[in-house]
């Protein structure tokens, strides 16, 4: 019996951090405002187009390059480290030489 009264207790504690879940949701995108699309897919596009010209790089070259942020930096913030979408293949072959 004492098996069956923590399952009933395991079943509700399960069943709360769902509806928690689903009012933070709600809540979270009522307060935020997107922007609009053709600016969302301009970005995009652009972030495409620059990740195309670098040769399509790997997570790992991107720490190589630009170190631990790399991955997560945007390419403006990569351009701003000295290492533009350009120049990248050559960057990289520079690190790979060094080592």
């Amino acid at each position: 019996m004492a098996n069956k009264k923590t399952r009933k207790v395991r079943a509700v504690a399960k069943a709360r951090p769902k509806v928690k879940a689903q009012k933070n949701s709600k809540s979270a995108t009522t307060q935020a405002q997107p922007m609009p699309k053709s600016v969302v897919s301009q970005n995009r596009s652009e972030g495409i187009r620059l990740f195309k010209l670098a040769g399509r790089p790997t997570k790992e070259q991107f720490i190589l390059v630009y170190g631990e942020r790399g991955p997560k930096m945007t390419w403006e913030q990569r351009a701003a480290a000295g290492v533009p979408a350009k120049k990248f293949q050559a960057a990289l072959a520079a690190k790979h030489s060094e080592r």
